[in-house]
C-alpha cells in the first residue's frame, strides 16, 4: 500500500478508533458520515496491511509494576539479532534500532514480586558485540500509554470527538491501590493485547468466563485504569516519517514543568521522567528531518532548565506496544 493511498477518511477512522476502540462499525460510521460498509472495508484494509492494530493493554503503574528503559549499544552487525531476541520476550515493548543501527532502545516491565530488572540483563546475549547496557527506571509518565499522538492529529472535528467521547476523558486517579489480577484476568488481557476489538464470545472463550462476566470485568478494569486501549499505528498514514528519541538533562527544579510542556507538543508521542544522567526522555515523530531540526531549535530550545539534549534517530521499530506477532507457518 503506497503512501498516496492514505486519505482523510483513513486518518479520521484511526482517530475514531483511538477514541472508541471497541465501538461498533455502525457507531463509527454515523460519526464519520459514511456507511457501515465503508468503515468495515477501510478498517479491514488498514488492519490487513498491518498499518493499524487496536490493542487492549494493561497499565503497569495500575498493576504496581516498575518500568525500565534500556539502551543497549552493539556492534552494527549484531544489533539486529539482539533486538530480535529482546522483542521475543514477553516483558519488553517498544524495541527499536537507533543511531544508525548501533543502539537498541526498549522498555521493560518488572512485576511487583521482582525487585529489579536483573533477570532481563542476565538473558541479554553475552557476546563481545554487546558493548554496553544502561537501564533507567521510569519515574513518571507525562504523555503516553492511554494518551496517543493520534489525538493530536486533528483528523476529527471537535464535534466528532465529543460524539465519540460523550462522558469526556476518564480522570486519572494517582493514589488508588494497585489492581489485583487473577489468572482469568491475565488470559483476558493477553487476548485483548493481540486484538483489542475481539468479540465478547472470543474473549469469554479465552479466559473461561461467561460473556456477561467478561463485559462486566472489562468495565471494571477500564474504570480502575488497569486496562486501556491503544493503537499500533504506521505513522505514514498521517504523513509522518521521522521517528527520533530524545534524552534531555533538565535541572530538577524545572523537570516537572519541562515534561508537562513536552506533553503538549504536537510532535511528542511519549515523554517520561527517568533516573540516570538524562532525566527526561521523549519520542518525537515529524514529517521530515527538516521539521525535526525546526522542532529542536524552537520548542525544545525554549524549554527552561534544559542543560543537554541527545538525539537518536530510529531506523526501525522491531516491536511496538503490544506482543510480537510471529508469522504463522503458512505465511513463511
Amino acid at each position: 500500500m503506497g503512501s498516496d493511498t492514505y486519505d482523510l477518511m483513513d486518518r479520521q477512522l484511526v482517530h475514531a478508533l483511538q477514541l472508541a476502540p471497541r465501538a461498533a462499525f455502525s457507531r463509527l460510521a454515523a460519526v464519520l458520515g459514511v456507511s457501515d460498509q465503508t468503515v468495515a472495508r477501510r478498517y479491514g484494509r488498514l488492519r490487513g496491511a498491518g498499518l493499524v492494530r487496536v490493542l487492549g493493554l494493561s497499565d503497569p503503574e495500575r498493576l504496581g509494576e516498575v518500568r525500565w528503559q534500556l539502551r543497549v549499544r552493539c556492534a552494527p552487525d549484531s544489533a539486529g539479532a539482539v533486538a530480535a531476541a529482546l522483542a521475543r520476550r514477553e516483558d519488553t515493548v517498544w524495541v527499536s534500532l537507533n543511531s544508525g543501527g548501533t543502539e537498541i532502545a526498549c522498555t521493560t516491565r518488572t512485576p511487583p514480586d521482582r525487585s529489579d530488572h536483573s533477570l532481563l540483563l542476565q538473558h541479554l546475549p553475552r557476546t563481545p558485540s554487546v558493548l554496553s547496557v544502561a537501564a533507567h527506571c521510569v519515574l513518571h509518565t507525562f504523555f503516553g500509554g492511554p494518551q496517543s499522538l493520534v489525538a493530536k492529529s486533528g483528523a476529527l472535528s471537535a464535534e466528532q470527538v465529543a460524539a465519540l467521547t460523550p462522558d469526556g476523558p476518564r480522570p486519572v486517579e494517582t493514589d488508588c491501590p494497585a489492581t489485583e489480577l487473577d489468572a482469568a484476568d491475565r488470559r483476558l488481557l493477553a487476548a485483548l493485547a493481540v486484538d483489542g476489538r475481539a468479540p465478547l464470545a472470543e474473549l469469554a472463550a479465552a479466559c473461561g468466563r461467561s460473556e456477561s462476566t467478561v463485559r462486566r470485568r472489562l468495565e471494571e478494569l477500564a474504570a480502575s485504569g488497569a486496562l486501556y486501549f491503544d493503537l499500533d499505528v504506521d505513522w505514514r498514514i498521517f504523513g509522518l516519517y521521522t521517528h527520533t528519541c530524545l534524552w534531555l538533562n533538565v535541572v530538577p527544579s524545572e523537570l516537572a514543568s519541562a515534561g508537562a510542556a513536552l506533553a503538549e507538543h504536537p510532535e511528542v508521542a511519549y515523554a517520561s521522567a527517568t533516573t540516570g544522567p538524562s532525566n527526561l526522555h521523549a519520542v518525537v515523530i515529524t514529517r521530515t528531518v527538516r521539521e525535526l531540526y525546526t522542532y529542536l531549535t524552537t520548542r525544545v530550545a525554549a524549554l527552561r532548565g534544559v542543560q543537554h539534549v541527545e538525539t537518536a534517530p530510529t531506523i526501525r521499530i522491531v516491536k511496538g506496544p503490544g506482543p510480537l506477532l510471529l508469522p504463522s507457518p503458512r505465511d513463511t
